[in-house]
């Protein structure tokens, strides 16, 4: 550690030290790795000796009941990834080439890129302090002030392109508040598709996130709290849906037991049986790894207590966050980008949160509403090491 920053700012060995004995390690401590073990090799071997691991097999009907049962959604539809999940649950709910979707510039690059892929545009709306999440209030503030409803659409004025859904995110775990963002949605005839990429295992008024809208979407990438490799979910309570997105992710077969017909042009985004394997397995330990990380999140916050220059991130009152990653929030940026090179050098894997999306080439042109808080947010924030205690 140089002479330079502990003088400046001396609590950066306090959270390294912190963090190394939480981990118990004095190796490189990632940000979120993968915890894999016996159980996960032996559904793996389970679904080889089958010799069903593409996309038919026992495992994905298994992991998508228990994905269902878990959320309290009526239907889930298992998918290749999170994003293909999005696109597939904007598909569903109507989204046509041209229209504008409302959603946080303060997201990952998928969440934006799932609106692209429909020939749509992302409209960036600013997010709230205390989640990092879409704030209902710039949400309210710039459909009154910019929209109208005509035959029943709402209609951004200016443009004259109707705003047809909204993607709100659960952004690092912890829930937006979701239960009024429907709200303002459908006194708009606005359908929302929930990024519950990052939450699963997080709840808002005592119900599970990703089941207040239209469609939620689960990641299970190999960072997430929960991994099948590369995998997402759909879930919902509306049976169409879930009928007509299973239908899609299946190339629009029309079932039968040899002749191959099609109604629809569609997609192959069915998850495979090997991975939904892994699913299985892990979800009997999901439990476990939720403790474990609302554990550390109280360690973290402790520690932001007895130090300076910075707070601790902790959501929303009525929200119970699964801390997929914690936040902390530096009140000087050039602190947090000291800190972030600190750590890093000393083998402690630390993040800012992601380049907000307008302040990329590929999205500056799209619309956008007020976005202080994302931009402050952005320059302040730093993620730290999340990740369970693997021992197999």
């Amino acid at each position: 550690m140089s002479e330079a920053f502990s003088a400046t700012y001396p609590e950066t060995q306090k959270i390294i030290q912190a963090i190394r004995t939480h981990y118990h390690t004095d190796d490189f401590i990632p940000l979120h790795a993968p915890c894999l073990g016996e159980p996960e090799k032996q559904t793996l071997n389970d679904c080889i000796d089958s010799t069903f691991v593409s996309s038919v097999g026992r495992y994905v009907d298994e992991f998508e009941q228990i994905m269902a049962d878990f959320t309290d959604a009526n239907h889930a539809v298992a998918v290749v990834n999170g994003t293909m999940g999005l696109f597939l649950g904007l598909k569903v709910v109507g989204v046509q080439p041209g229209d504008l979707i409302l959603t946080q510039s303060l997201t990952f690059v998928a969440t934006a890129n799932a609106i692209k892929m429909l020939q749509a545009d992302p409209v960036f709306l600013d997010v709230d302090a205390n989640s990092y999440g879409l704030s209902a209030d710039s949400l309210q503030e710039f459909l009154g002030e910019q929209t109208c409803l005509i035959d029943g659409q709402c209609v951004h004025s200016r443009t004259g392109r109707v705003i047809r859904a909204c993607v709100p995110m659960h952004t690092l775990g912890f829930a937006c508040e979701i239960d009024r963002i429907v709200e303002i949605c459908h006194k708009h005839n606005i359908k929302v598709v929930e990024d519950a990429a990052e939450s699963l295992g997080s709840y808002y008024q005592g119900q599970h996130t990703g089941i207040f809208g239209d469609v939620g979407v689960f990641s299970f990438n190999g960072n997430k709290i929960l991994t099948t490799g590369g995998g997402g979910m759909l879930v919902t309570n509306n049976e169409a849906l879930a009928k007509h997105a299973k239908h899609l992710s299946t190339t629009a077969k029309i079932p039968h037991a040899w002749l191959f017909e099609h109604d629809e042009i569609a997609y192959n985004l069915r998850m495979p049986n090997l991975n939904a394997a892994l699913g299985v397995a892990q979800f009997s330990r999901l439990q476990d790894f939720l403790e474990e990380k609302r554990a550390l999140a109280e360690m973290y916050r402790s520690l932001g207590e007895k130090l300076t220059g910075l707070s601790v991130m902790d959501g929303l009152e009525a929200g119970l966050p699964n801390y997929w990653l914690n936040g902390i929030v530096f009140h000087d940026p050039a602190q947090r980008d000291r800190f972030l090179a600190e750590s890093n050098e000393e083998g402690i894997q630390t993040r800012p949160l992601w380049t907000p999306m307008h302040k990329l080439e590929i999205y500056q042109d799209c619309l956008r509403g007020d976005l202080d808080q994302t931009e402050w947010l952005a320059e302040r924030v730093v993620n730290l090491p999340s990740g369970v205690k693997c021992n197999g």
